[in-house]
């Protein structure tokens, strides 16, 4: 009988999805669409995402233009990104809004860096204890008899090939953001 390992490649596509998001929301000082993907807009008494009421575009490495199909949303969208608290300035002029990314210092890019690595030991962690589960699973089979030892090892050696396949990846996506951070 070998392990059915179905459930945990899920969690662990789960856990680089999350890692992905998490970095994607930290701020490299380059202007990127997805960077405002949590504004929450409130538009005629219920809260929306951004990209529901506006166009969202890159103008230049430095500045998103948001032009709202509704004129009158201009206000409520200045409001939501302001309030979201992003380290960016907001402008209005008569296209609609501009968000503009100050210059990183090399202090702020540091803590930057800092984040995203907390980032990486947080997804790190639920791996390490959705291996746990599993290892305590095995060895439950294993005392009642549903799988011997043999089986018990082979089973232990491809979960540690998914994790360090998975912890690969997740290492790459955090050397790519903190290139982004950094350069």
């Amino acid at each position: 009988m070998t392990y059915d390992f179905s459930s945990f490649k899920q969690k662990t596509k789960g856990t680089e999805e999350w890692l992905i998001k998490e970095l994607t929301g930290i701020r490299t000082g380059r202007a990127t669409v997805s960077f405002l993907d949590g504004v929450k807009v409130d538009s005629y008494g219920s809260l929306m995402n951004l990209a529901g009421v506006a166009s969202v575009v890159t103008e230049d490495p430095k500045t998103i233009r948001v032009t709202p199909w509704d004129r009158s949303q201009t206000q409520a969208i200045e409001k939501a990104i302001t309030a979201a608290d992003l380290g960016v300035s907001v402008t209005v002029d008569d296209k609609g809004l501009r968000v503009i990314f100050p210059e990183l210092t090399g202090e702020r890019r540091q803590q930057l860096v800092k984040i995203a690595k907390q980032k990486l030991e947080d997804s790190k962690v639920a791996l390490r204890r959705e291996r746990g589960e599993i290892s305590d699973d095995l060895n439950k089979k294993k005392k009642d008899g549903e799988m011997s030892e043999d089986e018990v090892m082979r089973s232990r050696t491809e979960m540690e090939k998914i994790m360090k396949d998975c912890e690969a990846h997740l290492e790459e996506f955090f050397a790519k953001k903190e290139k982004d951070i950094l350069i």
